[in-house]
């Protein structure tokens, strides 16, 4: 093998793909498997029905969740029967965070309350606009997102 001197061309290419290569070996011992993204601990549902005063459901409302924390925002539509289903990506970090949840004209402010170390049920709150009122109902969550993934 033929040395070559630090300051030639060759010489400064070939110790940087060394650098390189080091780098990405040590960078794969290092890495460990990464949760999914689909992952439960990772996302937060927000589900509901969007109504008129009467009760009847209002087909094609733009529905936006609001994380309050970083800005990011999460859109959604009613369907025929005025329902919406949003799904935000929130961790065990964001616990208590507050979210502000947008459907038409109407504003609603939520808290993602959640028990951090369940991984294994669905987190997520039912916020229904009947009229001119919103209306939180944390304990229908799990029978609607069961109604809904069962269609």
């Amino acid at each position: 093998m033929t040395w070559l001197p630090p300051d030639s061309y060759t010489g400064r290419v070939t110790d940087k793909l060394a650098r390189l290569l080091a780098f990405c070996v040590f960078g794969l011992f290092l890495s460990h498997p990464a949760f999914a993204e689909h992952e439960v601990l990772y996302r937060y549902v927000v589900l509901g029905y969007v109504k008129d005063a009467k009760g009847a459901p209002i087909k094609g409302t733009p529905v936006e969740l609001i994380r309050e924390k970083t800005g990011f925002s999460y859109l959604a539509e009613t369907d025929g029967e005025g329902f919406y289903i949003i799904l935000a990506r929130l961790g065990n970090e964001s616990v208590g965070e507050r979210l502000t949840v947008k459907a038409g004209l109407l504003t609603a402010t939520l808290t993602a309350r959640f028990d951090p170390r369940n991984h294994a049920d669905e987190r997520g709150t039912r916020l229904d606009f009947l009229g001119r009122k919103p209306l939180e109902r944390p304990g229908w969550f799990a029978g609607t997102l069961k109604r809904f993934l069962a269609q």
